[in-house]
């Protein structure tokens, strides 16, 4: 088994370490880890250490060594996924899966159909869920540089961040529409991918106009329907794997 990755605001130097704090009482009263094994502090942003526990103190300081300090380097083809409110929790849900399988950054989007709607407080409250999934997420799959989770954006502004990409691509719902299969789209071999998953009543004409003019284009990942909580998972794992980031 990989060892377990917690979070830093620093990636240490070395060649001692003390992980306090919630992240220290996690590794010391919830993992219960002893001296002699593995663990993992990054910082979310690429940079990682490799360590060995040394000693755990009280129920919230783990005493490491740090045996090596690394970068990983941003991939060749960043893929951000706007994804439209869901219903409830399935927000969370999308984003834990689309951090599990390796989604660069999330763009929430108030699309003209979706039910959900973030206003105030409660669009705070409902952003900082999804940030804290993305963050407990990345540190369960192991992953070293977490999803950046956006503020919520406008149809105009999901429609501007198109325009800057080096292929925008909106999923339809109509497995019928002759729009080309996701996975046989012509992709950049650098840049950004952005994935437009629009929301359960599906994405409105005129949204697709606008992401029209902004230069994208209507893909279909399959014959089946997927809802709107699994398809950008399911468009991520496509273009991973194309990508060569799966290889």
């Amino acid at each position: 088994m990989t060892a377990p990755v917690f979070v830093v605001e620093e990636v240490p130097a070395g060649p001692r370490f003390v992980l306090d704090g919630p992240e220290g009482r996690h590794a010391v009263s919830v993992k219960r880890l002893e001296p002699g094994e593995a663990v993992v502090l990054t910082d979310g942003r690429g940079g990682w250490a490799d360590c060995v526990v040394t000693a755990a103190e009280g129920k919230d300081r783990l005493h490491v060594d740090v045996t090596g300090v690394f970068a990983e380097a941003e991939p060749p083809v960043r893929i951000t996924v706007v994804q439209a409110l869901p219903k409830g929790d399935r927000g969370e849900l999308a984003v834990e899966t689309m951090t599990e399988t390796g989604v660069d950054a999330v763009v929430p989007w108030q699309a003209a159909r979706c039910i959900t709607q973030w206003r105030g407080d409660r669009g705070a409250k409902s952003l900082g869920k999804w940030r804290a999934t993305a963050r407990e997420a990345g540190k369960q799959s192991r992953r070293v540089r977490f999803p950046e989770v956006a503020e919520a954006l406008s149809t105009k502004q999901v429609a501007a961040l198109l325009a800057e990409a080096d292929l925008g691509v909106v999923l339809h719902e109509d497995r019928e529409h002759p729009s080309g299969a996701l996975a046989t789209a012509e992709l950049p071999a650098s840049g950004s991918i952005v994935v437009v998953v629009g929301p359960e009543g599906g994405v409105s004409p005129e949204e697709l106009a606008a992401f029209a003019e902004a230069g994208a284009r209507p893909y279909r990942l399959g014959r089946s329907v997927l809802r709107t909580s699994t398809a950008g998972t399911a468009a991520v794992a496509v273009l991973l794997a194309r990508t060569g980031r799966w290889a």
